[in-house]
């Protein structure tokens, strides 16, 4: 067992990581990335991390990813600057190669899941940390399989958003997995590079305000940056699972009545409760900028295999009073306007508003949310089961839905507070729920998730 509930043992690394290159000759050529590629707001890599009961044999998963590296070879280039304009990035795709780490940990799989409920700083020792001087300088792909001593096995990636969006990342690893599983078979989906579909207008027209970004300086005095004070302290990650049951008791807050998404009125919900957690100023305009996916919004609709970035950010706003004083029917409302108001001309003006590499998005008073659920992340499949556990390897003040194992309609909100603030937050996350009407007759409730 585990010294402390939070504790890792070190990772025992035998030999040092290689280079997997793709196992037969790639394209040799600069791949455009398109303004939503590579806004600055992107400029990081996606951290996976995926818990296996058994592990699967570490030359079988290299040369599986070697192959699927033919398919998808600018995850094997590297990012750079072009010519042209130094802000603006593209993909070398020279074939160099993903970083491969293999290791071993002398836990059991029982004792990860012990900790899998939220992310702590021990987890980072789970993916192997390339030194280099600059975001530009790492890898697109860098991959760490750690066996344990139960036999199982952690699987960490980090995938360079530039690259992929959480739909290309988990098209890459189920084709990584097919491959691994099924070596015989083609891939199910073709993977489609070209950025171009996406690219600006010439010349560019943006024609609608977007609240999405700004150009306002920071560092205005008459302005609070919500960023700034929440990175200034120790931040502690929080996770709380929704079931389809309180989904269902925090729709019927909504007063009217009104047809809603999960996503809708958890996202709402999730907003209300940071934006009343920090104690706003009550005159404050607060957003919530949550990703959207355009890949049926654009006209024509974005191609099956487009493994770029096919998002947008959506976005809610409203002043303080209103949101924290109302029922969740005013926020779930802000919610679907903004959705509502993402068509192709709309997503086409954000495109050519990018041009402008002064624009920056508007993080201010912003809470942001990414979905991780319903991407088919949780369902990868090496050959040997699928994961026991999948969840972001680190925590941050951006708030990610998170698809809960075996519970395909149920969420995992995870975010991380300022250490003074988290449990303000984690108790106006869970005040809707009246023990007394709604606990069910098997005594399923609400439950917040504690290392």
């Amino acid at each position: 067992m585990l010294k402390s509930p939070v504790e890792l043992p070190d990772c025992c690394y035998a030999n040092q990581p290689i280079l997997i290159c793709p196992s037969t000759p790639t394209p040799k050529h600069s791949l455009y990335l398109s303004n939503l590629d590579d806004q600055k707001f992107l400029r990081f890599s996606i951290k996976y991390l995926y818990l296996f009961k058994k592990s699967v044999s570490s030359d079988n998963l290299k040369y599986s990813l070697s192959r699927v590296l033919v398919d998808y070879y600018p995850l094997a280039g590297r990012l750079r600057a072009t010519a042209e304009d130094e802000q603006k990035f593209e993909v070398d795709c020279n074939g160099e190669g993903a970083v491969f780490a293999e290791a071993f940990m002398d836990i059991t799989a029982e004792d990860f899941l012990q900790l899998s409920n939220k992310p702590n700083r021990f987890w980072r020792k789970l993916l192997y940390r390339v030194e280099a001087l600059t975001f530009l300088d790492v890898p697109p792909l860098v991959v760490q399989v750690t066996n344990l001593r139960c036999g199982g096995m952690i699987l960490c990636t980090a995938i360079n958003h530039c690259l992929c969006d959480g739909i290309g990342t988990s098209q890459f690893l189920q084709a990584w997995a097919h491959i691994t599983a099924k070596p015989n078979l083609g891939l199910p989906i073709t993977p489609l590079h070209s950025r171009h579909v996406l690219k600006p207008r010439n010349p560019p027209k943006s024609s609608f305000t977007h609240p999405e970004y700004t150009r306002t300086n920071p560092n205005d005095n008459n302005t609070i940056d919500m960023v700034k004070f929440l990175q200034s302290q120790p931040l502690v990650p929080t996770s709380l699972t929704f079931t389809t049951s309180h989904i269902l008791h925090l729709k019927r807050q909504c007063v009217p009545s009104l047809k809603c998404t999960t996503f809708e009125v958890l996202a709402s919900h999730t907003w209300r409760c940071w934006v009343k957690s920090l104690d706003m100023s009550p005159s404050l305009n607060a957003k919530l900028l949550f990703s959207v996916s355009v890949r049926k919004k654009m006209n024509p609709e974005l191609p099956l295999g487009y493994y770029g970035n096919g998002f947008v950010l959506g976005c809610a706003q409203t002043n303080v009073k209103d949101l924290v004083t109302s029922n969740l029917y005013h926020g779930v409302k802000l919610v679907q306007q903004a959705k509502s108001t993402l068509n192709d001309e709309y997503i086409r003006s954000m495109i050519d508003l990018l041009e402008d590499k002064s624009m920056k998005t508007d993080l201010i008073t912003s809470l942001v949310i990414s979905q991780w659920s319903k991407l088919g992340l949780e369902d990868l499949d090496f050959g040997e089961g699928k994961p026991l556990h999948m969840g972001s390897l680190t925590s941050d003040i951006y708030c990610l839905f998170l698809p809960v194992i075996g519970d395909f309609d149920a969420v995992r909100v995870l975010v991380s507070m300022p250490e003074g603030i988290v449990e303000k937050f984690e108790y106006f996350m869970k005040e809707f729920w009246d023990k007394e009407d709604y606990a069910d007759a098997n005594g399923n409730g609400y439950h917040g998730e504690d290392i």
